[in-house]
């Protein structure tokens, strides 16, 4: 993992996980000044709620929720 990857998962997906952020607290000794920049900036992301600290949602299981909604529930009947 690199900041930059940690850095471009987190702003597309708007959630940071708990495991992401014990390794940047772990790993900022070793960070170039870009990289320092770039953890400070995805703090600061936290701090204002544009990037929550949470899980992400396989997106297998997205998948499957797509076919439950558009396909399984309305053959139920139910509406």
């Amino acid at each position: 993992m690199t900041v930059g990857e940690l850095v471009l998962e987190s702003l597309s997906t708007g959630v940071i996980t708990e495991a992401e952020v014990t390794w940047l607290t772990k790993h900022q000794q070793t960070f170039s000044r870009s990289e320092e920049a770039a953890a400070i900036r995805l703090g600061r992301l936290m701090d204002e709620g544009q990037v929550n600290l949470g899980c992400r949602v396989s997106s297998q299981w997205l998948h499957h929720r797509e076919v439950l909604v558009d396909w399984i529930e309305p053959l139920s009947g139910r509406s």
